[in-house]
């Protein structure tokens, strides 16, 4: 019994040994895995897409020359919807923030309803185009995701309006036209772009922006071109709302996680 007991006591302590030492042994470190390489932001691209605009005007009857306010202010407005096409670089200056330049251009249908003009006279204005160049910068939230804002300068085209006598059904044509003008102006804006998991090159933006104009004064012409002595002020709003694929030429390669 004596000799059961020794023998028992005895492998229990070579037992707690081993486990002791075995303890005291240095692990082994698991083996590192690389991160998967994450596309760059640096690159240019072209861009197409759709979107909707509204546009607001502040207007009123003036003479001209002289410039005489005739008529009492009035705001009004048009909608409609819009094509863009675009071009633009970015650089990923460091892992989190993103700085580009770009333009783009706007194919657009956005148009009035009929409204009072000037003395009893109406008629329907469109915006037919707009273009804009400008820089934005961008935060990379997650890696695939860019939130960005912007801003630059723009121009917007209004199609000629031909007027028309109010208060009469049907109409009767005026015989007086305001001309197609240009507006001159700036723009401010956001959005993000999301780069598509299936095509790294391929992203998906939405952006939105506010353009204002600045203020012109345009005569009021007879059919025969010339002028009729009275113009009208105009101060142009643009808002609009567009998503765009974007095929981006990455020549910045790829980001590597660092450890």
């Amino acid at each position: 019994m004596n000799k059961l007991l020794i023998a028992t006591t005895a492998a229990v302590a070579l037992a707690t040994v081993g486990t002791a030492g075995a303890a005291d042994l240095p692990m082994k470190a698991p083996p590192m895995v690389a991160a998967a390489p994450i596309a760059s932001w640096t690159g240019c691209y072209v861009s197409g897409g759709v979107g909707y605009g509204m546009w607001n005007q502040d207007h009123f009857g003036e003479t001209v020359p002289g410039n005489l306010q005739l008529t009492g202010e009035v705001t009004s407005g048009g909608r409609g919807w819009l094509g863009r096409v675009g071009v633009g670089c970015d650089y990923q200056v460091a892992p989190s923030f993103v700085i580009g330049a770009f333009g783009d251009y706007d194919f657009m249908n956005l148009r009035s309803h009929t409204f009072a003009d000037v003395a009893g006279l109406g008629g329907e204005e469109k915006e037919s185009g707009s273009w804009a160049a400008g820089l934005r910068i961008g935060y990379l939230p997650y890696p695939q995701l860019l939130t960005f804002v912007s801003g630059g300068w723009t121009q917007a085209r209004f199609d000629r309006q031909d007027l028309f006598i109010t208060g009469i059904n049907p109409v009767i044509p005026a015989g007086l036209f305001i001309d197609a003008h240009t507006y001159n102006g700036w723009f401010i804006g956001g959005g993000t772009e999301y780069r598509l998991p299936f095509a790294q090159n391929l992203t998906w933006k939405t952006e939105y922006r506010f353009n204002q104009y600045r203020a012109d004064d345009l005569p009021i012409l007879l059919n025969n071109g010339l002028a009729s002595g009275i113009g009208e002020h105009n101060e142009k709003f643009v808002q609009t709302v567009t998503t765009s694929l974007v095929w981006r030429f990455n020549f910045g390669g790829p980001v590597v996680a660092r450890y």
